[in-house]
């Protein structure tokens, strides 16, 4: 593309052999450095947008309580067992793991332990996470784009709705988002010289990052590869040995703990979650990994592939496509800016496509930035468009930083060719798009904000519009015409991230912003329309029908701040007059078997608290319930070991009946949580919902059957040191 009018020197001159020593030069050619030629408003605005950052990610923050908590009562476990800390254990007495590795738990259960347990102990360092994403950001755009690319790019990110949302909660998302900024960081580190030891630093990061969520860390590893032999300025032999080397050292920083695992006495351990053979590999490479992709997961509650599909295809958890993450439940967390960033990455390749394999330019280092950022873009984008497993709209918060990176990016290299018009008409018809996609998510929600959707539309046609006269008008006209645009771009996904920060969000499945027409979400867990639930679920299985009284998935209309729906956007009442969503002691009341349960726990009234807490010393266990969202309601209200049967989903075969039946004749269990009064006769406490079930199934038969049962705070509680007979615990 050339330049008919350069409004100024180009941001991608060659690198010269000395410092350069003009002003304009320093500014331009030290975006390459870490402190040459630094603007004087560049550092008062880095700290205000960590500042601000910070301020979104905290504010309202214990409004969630202990929101997901089926991790928040792994933390409290670890926080009062150094062997639940390291094996992730969902309780203290270490009878079964989360379904992940533990390194995302980590960080929040040495808070715990520093601060005490409590909804900010647990969350504050995820939104401090947050704040390091955004600086991490920051640093790798600023390095070869400037200071104004990269406060776009930090922006960007912060204003991503699935962002505001999950560095606001306890899922190991945003610990792996946080590792995969930095992995790419340190790979457009390495490229800058071929270093090896900032690919190692890759290595490492991506080998911490398979230790908080599997291979989800693996899927930008083919680009990030493939652009390093082909890009680092070194030749072919040293770049596939470096390549080797970092590989090395990925897998000594995620396998140690594998290793350890792998070779402790499974007789002296905690059962691995979510595997049916106690394995962790099993569970890597079958519920956590290939099962994902195609759809067949043993043990999960969606339980394979849906038959018959349509559209796209895909499985239980929404059609599969290319157009999947556009789609009305997971357009408005992800896609404001993905459109724009897909056209700039396409312009940036363009534009930058000239320049030689050779890193000793700007131009190539920035070819190799998009390069880079676009294809961990476009790889883990695919990925979650046609993955036919277990899917939720939050996972696309690891696609934030790389759309983020090259809207950034993007538009900074456009704006310095301005004077094109090939480069005008680019910058304005990008920003037309991304006002008009704004203006489609935001109808989405019926009655939120309707001006805004019409303020967004008209802003950005008009701003658009004046960036392609700029040139006529004058630089004061043009800079109006780009801030104007700015703002028309960021009013949408700003909406959202203040919706999302100033209502209650619990459970293991949530959504930001509002509710959605045709979407997935209440507040704070997906529900499943008609003819949506996957197959073999049903009220018993864990998974909520539409309509339902009482379950969270519902989504009421109703006023929230701001005129949105009252479904995700603000506080819901829920049965007894009940309000929260997932708020450990004051969130929702579950209404009987099935959403509760599972994906949600249930409330824990005083009295049943008090029971638990009732000589608790005695025992390894205060109780016993099936499913680990159960459990854990009663672990983080009473401060005590619950054992989840079953694990997540109730479907891992632990315990079995027969080490069941030897807890209890040994003194280890107090009581048995069965289901509420409200529930049915296969309520939340005796559901074993799933392929694996039967062992849970089999343990509440057997309780019903030898021990006598009482009602504690609308819970059905037996008393495991009570049996029918009079005598000692049956076999």
């Amino acid at each position: 593309m050339t330049t008919a009018v350069p409004p100024m020197d180009s941001p991608f001159p060659e690198r010269a052999p000395t410092a350069p020593t003009t002003p304009t030069a320093t500014a331009t050619a030290g975006a390459g450095t870490a402190t040459a030629g630094r603007p004087r408003w560049e550092r008062p605005a880095y700290v205000a947008l960590l500042l601000a950052t910070a301020v979104l990610l905290l504010w309202n923050l214990g409004a969630s309580g202990y929101a997901n908590s089926f991790y928040s009562a792994a933390v409290q476990a670890g926080s009062e067992s150094w062997k639940a800390f390291f094996f992730g254990s969902s309780d203290a007495g270490n009878s079964i793991t989360v379904d992940k590795p533990p390194a995302a738990l980590w960080p929040m259960a040495l808070s715990v332990r520093l601060f005490g347990l409590g909804g900010w102990q647990i969350l504050v360092p995820q939104a401090l996470m947050g704040v390091g994403t955004t600086a991490v950001l920051y640093a790798a755009v600023r390095r070869h784009f400037g200071p104004a690319a990269a406060l776009l790019s930090g922006t960007a990110f912060a204003l991503t709705p699935v962002a505001a949302l999950m560095f606001r909660f306890n899922n190991p998302d945003a610990l792996l988002t946080l590792l995969l900024t930095v992995t790419v960081y340190c790979v457009l580190r390495a490229l800058d010289g071929a270093h090896t030891k900032w690919l190692v630093w890759a290595g490492v990061a991506v080998g911490f990052a398979f230790l908080t969520k599997t291979l989800q860390a693996f899927v930008i590893l083919p680009p990030l590869a493939l652009v390093y032999a082909v890009c680092a300025p070194t030749r072919l032999r040293r770049r596939l040995g470096q390549l080797l080397v970092a590989g090395a050292a990925m897998v000594v920083a995620g396998g140690w703990w594998v290793a350890i695992v792998e070779l402790w006495p499974a007789s002296s351990r905690p059962y691995i979650g979510g595997s049916q053979n106690n394995s962790f590999l099993e569970l890597t490479l079958g519920y956590n990994g290939l099962g994902r992709i195609n759809g067949n997961e043993t043990g999960s509650v969606g339980g394979g592939a849906r038959a018959g599909g349509g559209g796209g295809g895909g499985g239980g958890w929404g059609e599969t496509g290319i157009d999947r993450l556009f789609s009305a439940n997971i357009g408005g967390q992800i896609s404001w800016l993905l459109p724009a960033a897909l056209v700039l990455l396409v312009t940036g390749l363009v534009i930058t496509w000239r320049a030689r394999r050779a890193t000793d330019s700007l131009e190539s280092m920035a070819r190799a930035a998009f390069l880079v950022w676009g294809g961990a873009l476009l790889i883990t984008a695919l990925v979650f468009s046609y993955m036919q497993g277990i899917f939720h709209e939050y996972y696309t918060v690891a696609l934030s930083p790389f759309v983020a990176a090259l809207v950034g990016m993007g538009v900074a290299m456009l704006w310095e060719e301005r004077g094109s018009k090939a480069a005008a008409l680019t910058l304005s018809g990008t920003l037309a798009l991304t006002a008009w996609w704004s203006y489609v998510l935001l109808g989405r929600s019926t009655g939120y904000l309707p001006w805004l959707r019409w303020t967004v539309l008209v802003a950005g046609l008009a701003a658009a519009a004046g960036l392609l006269l700029g040139a006529r008008l004058g630089r004061r006209f043009v800079l109006g015409a780009a801030a104007l645009g700015l703002g028309a771009a960021l009013a949408g996904p700003l909406a959202y991230c203040l919706t999302t920060v100033d209502s209650t969000r619990g459970g293991s499945i949530v959504t930001a912003g509002p509710a959605v027409a045709g979407g997935r979400g209440g507040m704070g867990m997906r529900f499943f329309g008609a003819g949506e639930l996957p197959p073999g679920a049903g009220p018993q299985g864990g998974v909520p029908q539409q309509g339902r009284p009482g379950q969270q998935g519902q989504a009421r209309q109703g006023g929230v701040p701001g005129g949105g729906p009252q479904g995700q956007g603000g506080p819901r009442q829920f049965p007894g007059g009940q309000a929260g969503g997932g708020r450990g002691e004051r969130g929702p009341q579950n209404a009987g078997g099935g959403p509760g349960g599972l994906l949600n726990g249930t409330k824990a009234s005083k009295e049943a608290t008090a029971a638990l807490r009732k000589d608790a010393a005695k025992y390894t266990w205060a109780a016993a319930a099936i499913g680990a969202q159960n459990a854990a309601s009663y672990q983080l209200a009473s401060g005590e070991p619950v054992m989840p049967i079953g694990g997540f989903n109730g479907s891992d075969p632990s315990p079995t009946l027969a080490k069941f039946q030897e807890y209890v004749r040994t003194g280890k269990v107090h009581y048995f949580i069965g289901d509420n009064d409200s529930a049915g006769s296969e309520g939340q406490g005796m559901r074993g919902g799933g392929p694996g079930g039967g062992t849970s199934s089999a343990i509440s038969s057997w309780i019903k059957a030898n021990f006598r049962s009482t009602t504690v705070g609308g819970a059905t509680f037996y008393d495991l040191t009570a049996p029918l007979n009079g005598t000692s615990a049956p076999s």
